[in-house]
């Protein structure tokens, strides 16, 4: 069972600083994702800014949202679409509309539960 994350002292004793935004969250973990398939171990407290939670944790919550239908399909296939290009969709290039309505939409449902543990200030 993953650790509970709240925002003030991090499990290695220091501070640890919330996300502005749950896209900045968002993209802390897809970084991270990308690094550990790439061959990394994260090891927590390392990082130049000490975060209230492992990259797992966000995945976690994006996976429960999703049992309970809160995010459809549609909103995991945007998220999971760009993970190889670590941002949002842009409306105004090749990407459909329907895809930042989507991007926008998932966060917004996701930003509930990560401001309630502390990982999104």
């Amino acid at each position: 069972m993953g650790k509970q994350c709240r925002a003030g002292m991090g499990g290695c004793g220091r501070l640890t600083e919330p996300f502005a935004t749950v896209e900045e969250a968002w993209l802390w973990y897809v970084r991270c994702q990308a690094a550990r398939d790439d061959g990394a171990r994260f090891i927590a407290g390392l990082g130049m800014v000490a975060r209230p939670c492992e990259p797992d944790d966000i995945a976690r919550e994006v996976r429960r949202l999703a049992m309970r239908r809160v995010l459809r399909p549609a909103h995991l296939h945007v998220l999971g679409h760009l993970v190889g290009r670590a941002g949002r969709p842009d409306p105004w290039s090749d990407d459909p509309a329907a895809a930042a309505l989507l991007w926008d939409e998932a966060l917004d449902r996701l930003a509930t539960p990560l401001k309630r543990k502390g990982i999104v200030a």
